[in-house]
C-alpha cells in the first residue's frame, strides 16, 4: 500500500503510538469522571456523525433547524472526522460507486485498505460542486469546513481542559480526548470495512454491504448496512421495531420537539418495489453478454415476474390510498381486499426472490 496522504498518515499513525505508548502508565489512574468524560463525548461524536454527518447532511433524509444543525457541527468536530462537507463529498461518492475502482473505499481493495488505508492512500478528494452543490448553500456546513481546524482544537481543548478539573491533565489528555477519538474512529471505519464483509445481505444480494446487528450496537444503529445501500433515502437503518437504533430514535423524538421535520422514511410496500427494481437490472447487466437459450428463457422470467410483482403493488398501494376516504360501507370491502392482495403480494415476492437467488447460484456456479 503506497502511502500518497502523509499529513493524514502521520496525525492517525501519531495519535495511535501515543495512545499506545501512554495508555498503559495512565489507566490505573482513570477515575469515574474520565469514564463519564469518556462516555459522553463518546456517544456525543458518534450521534454527530450519524445523526448530522450521515443521515442529515450526506443524504437529507431529514430537514433540520439552524440550532440542531449547528449543535452537531460543533459536536461533530470531536470525532476528528474532517469537516461535514468534506465527509459528505466523500461519502456521496461512495455510495455512487459502491464497490467500484471509484469507490473511494472499496472493500474490494481488502478490509485494511477499506478500513483506513483509502485515507493514506487517497490524496485529499477535492470538493466537487456537482456533489455536494446543495451543501454549499449551507453556511453553517461552509463555516465548519472552512474553520474545521480551529473548531477541533477548540472543542477537544475544552474537553481537555474540563478534565483536568477531575484529575491529571496527562490522564484528562489519555482519557477524555486520544481514547475516544481513537474509538469512534474505529467505530465508524468498521462501517466501511467490517460492514461489508460480516453480515447478512437480506435486501441487496448483489452489494458487498451487509447487515450486522452487532456492529449497530457501537455505531448507534449503523450497522444494518445491507439495508442502507439498497434504501440510501431512509432516516432509519435498522427498521424493524427491535433493531438498536438510536440515531433513528434521536431523529423521531427531535421532529416531536420541534428541531427536525420532514422525516424520509419508506414502507414495505415501497422497499420490495426498489429491491425487485434493483435486483432486476443488476440481473440484466450480469447476463447481458450471454446469448444462450437460457440466458434467453432468464430475462423472460425477469420481466414476467417483476412486472407481476408491480402490478399487485401498485393494485394494493391504490387500495390503501381509496381507504382512506373511503365511506364506512366500502372500507369494508376494501379491507377484504387489501387482505388477499397482501397474500398475493407476499406470493409474488417469494417468487421473485426465489428466481434471483436460484440465477445467482447459477451464475456463481458458470463463473
Amino acid at each position: 500500500m503506497r502511502i500518497n496522504n502523509w499529513g493524514t498518515f502521520a496525525a492517525i499513525a501519531g495519535y495511535h503510538v501515543a495512545l499506545l505508548a501512554l495508555l498503559p502508565f495512565t489507566f490505573s489512574a482513570f477515575n469515574g469522571a474520565t469514564f463519564a468524560i469518556y462516555f459522553v463525548t463518546f456517544v456525543l461524536s458518534g450521534l454527530a456523525i450519524t445523526a448530522g454527518y450521515h443521515r442529515l447532511f450526506a443524504h437529507i433524509t431529514y430537514e433540520a433547524s439552524p440550532v440542531y444543525e449547528w449543535f452537531w457541527l460543533i459536536m461533530a468536530t470531536l470525532a476528528g472526522q474532517m469537516s461535514a462537507l468534506s465527509w459528505s463529498n466523500d461519502h456521496r461518492i461512495h455510495h455512487s460507486h459502491v464497490d467500484t475502482e471509484k469507490d473511494p473505499y472499496n472493500i474490494n481493495r481488502g478490509f485494511w485498505f477499506a478500513h483506513v488505508g483509502w485515507l493514506f492512500v487517497n490524496k485529499t478528494i477535492p470538493i466537487n460542486d456537482r456533489i455536494v452543490g446543495d451543501l454549499l448553500k449551507n453556511k453553517r456546513v461552509v463555516f465548519q469546513h472552512e474553520h474545521y481546524g480551529k473548531l477541533f482544537l477548540a472543542v477537544n481543548g475544552a474537553v481537555f481542559a474540563f478534565g483536568c478539573l477531575f484529575m491529571s491533565p496527562l490522564v484528562s489528555f489519555v482519557g477524555c480526548v486520544l481514547l475516544r477519538i481513537f474509538t469512534i474512529h474505529h467505530c465508524t471505519w468498521f462501517i466501511n470495512s467490517l460492514a461489508h464483509i460480516w453480515g447478512s445481505r437480506t435486501y441487496s444480494k448483489e452489494q458487498t454491504a451487509a447487515d450486522n446487528a452487532l456492529l449497530a450496537m457501537v455505531t448507534f444503529g449503523e450497522g444494518y448496512h445491507n439495508y442502507h445501500h439498497a434504501i440510501a433515502n431512509d432516516y432509519r437503518n435498522g427498521i424493524r421495531w427491535y433493531h438498536f437504533d438510536p440515531t433513528k430514535w434521536l431523529i423521531w423524538t427531535s421532529s416531536k420537539l420541534g428541531l427536525v421535520k420532514n422525516l424520509k422514511w419508506v414502507n414495505d410496500i415501497r422497499i420490495q418495489q426498489t429491491l425487485v427494481k434493483n435486483d432486476k437490472q443488476l440481473l440484466l447487466n450480469r447476463i447481458r453478454h450471454e446469448i444462450d437459450e437460457s440466458a434467453h428463457e432468464l430475462r423472460l422470467k425477469l420481466e414476467e415476474l417483476s412486472k407481476n410483482f408491480e402490478g399487485k403493488a401498485a393494485e394494493l398501494t391504490k387500495a390503501y390510498r381509496e381507504l382512506k376516504v373511503a365511506t364506512e360501507d366500502r372500507k369494508r370491502i376494501l379491507l377484504v381486499e387489501i387482505k388477499q392482495l397482501r397474500k398475493e403480494l407476499q406470493i409474488a415476492w417469494k417468487s421473485w426472490v426465489t428466481l434471483t437467488e436460484l440465477t445467482q447460484k447459477q451464475y456463481a456456479l458458470a463463473h
